[in-house]
């Protein structure tokens, strides 16, 4: 390659949406890169056309290659949620930038969006979008084909995320452009283009809850209630998880995935995986996701089976072990990522030697904290204290090897 190539981006009306120069841009060059649609706009081209399809590394080996003057097209900014950032990672090339469809979408709505929330479920998983929305007043989503506006107000409509109303813009600069406000539930069966912006607006105040949820707020397993992590303990727990906002985090033995949920709401931005082996309690823990608002994967299982199919996590709650500890430690100790923690529940002094000693072998240094907690509860027109079980809370990471 001799030459610098330019990335053009480029709006739904087409020729009209170029600068001068950039017309004459495409124009003097010989080869013209792009998906089908935006070929069309061209459909005089004199040199080659190449059509952009599937990933992204065949096309770079072939622009490597290229001698000839090249320009490669995409729609709107290439640089936001384009093709744009790859591209410029792997060859010399120079970006001019059209509006994105989200500036367009916000323009038609009339409304500003520097404080908008802005995300992509084109092309991926709607995993995860819960928590990553909640509470936020203006959040725009660029869409695809599967993941439609319909698609969107149903998994929002699951959630209970009634206080959004939805402003969708199709087309935009197209022929068939079209924009308005829809009610979620309207959204479901109504016909949007495939090519759309959807722009979530909270018009009603929505539940909200802070960190350390009240265990009576969680459904749990009747008539045997109290197998929860405890809302102190959980709390104490989280902390020595040392979460950021993109964790990938797995909970063992969830129960009615009171870690698993509140881990999930503190890395909004990663994954939560979750294993349990006793189906009610796994019925409650989806229960108590919908209400919470947190889309994490949970599965039944007895761990470690199950946890091969979890990616490599930084952060491991183990709340529960089955009876398979030692088999269990192991596995996490090996899964962990550098630099992440696992924390381990222990209600027994038996349990607390164990953990400790399988950690050991795995060259995992320990700290512990013996939390024990009280909660005053009303007697006769007095208070006293009612203890909650001692646990033992059991921080392991990997020793850091030293220089001798």
């Amino acid at each position: 390659m001799t030459q610098s190539m330019k990335l053009i981006g480029i709006g739904d009306n087409g020729q009209e949406s170029l600068l001068p120069q950039y017309a004459q841009w495409i124009e003097e060059s010989e080869v013209l890169v792009g998906g089908e649609r935006v070929l069309s706009f061209f459909p005089n081209y004199q040199g080659e056309k190449v059509v952009v399809k599937g990933g992204l590394k065949a096309l770079v080996e072939r622009l490597q290659e290229e001698t000839r003057p090249t320009v490669v097209l995409a729609s709107g900014d290439p640089l936001y949620y384009g093709i744009g950032g790859y591209l410029s990672s792997k060859i010399n090339i120079e970006v001019y930038p059209y509006v994105s469809s989200v500036q367009l979408a916000f323009s038609k709505m009339g409304e500003s969006w520097q404080d908008a929330y802005v995300t992509s479920v084109h092309g991926r998983s709607m995993k995860g979008l819960a928590q990553r929305i909640d509470g936020k007043a203006k959040v725009a989503l660029l869409t695809d084909v599967e993941n439609s506006p319909n698609r969107l107000a149903e998994y929002l409509l699951s959630f209970g995320m009634t206080e959004y109303r939805a402003f969708v813009a199709e087309n935009l600069q197209g022929e068939n452009e079209k924009v308005g406000w829809y009610e979620l539930q309207d959204m479901v069966n109504h016909e949007f283009s495939p090519l759309n912006v959807v722009i979530l607006k909270k018009v009603a105040d929505g539940p909200s809850w802070s960190l350390g949820i009240d265990d009576e707020e969680f459904s749990q397993r009747k008539p045997d209630k109290g197998l929860i992590t405890k809302k102190e303990i959980r709390v104490l727990s989280l902390y020595a998880l040392n979460l950021k906002k993109d964790s990938i985090v797995w909970d063992v033995g969830t129960c009615t995935g009171s870690m698993a949920i509140e881990a999930a709401r503190l890395a909004p931005e990663g994954q939560v995986f979750a294993v349990e082996k006793n189906e009610p309690d796994l019925e409650n823990c989806l229960q108590n996701q919908r209400k919470f608002r947190t889309d994490l994967t949970a599965i039944h299982g007895k761990a470690p089976q199950g946890l091969e199919t979890f990616p490599d996590p930084d952060a491991i709650f183990i709340g529960g072990t089955g009876g398979e500890m030692v088999d269990l430690i192991q596995t996490c100790c090996q899964r962990l990522k550098e630099g992440g923690r696992i924390v381990l529940n222990a209600a027994t002094i038996e349990n607390l030697y164990r953990a400790n000693e399988a950690f050991a072998q795995s060259g995992f240094q320990t700290s512990i904290m013996h939390a024990q907690i009280s909660r005053s509860k009303p007697i006769l027109g007095m208070n006293r204290f009612v203890p909650l079980n001692p646990i033992y809370i059991i921080t392991a990471q990997r020793k850091e090897e030293t220089n001798e």
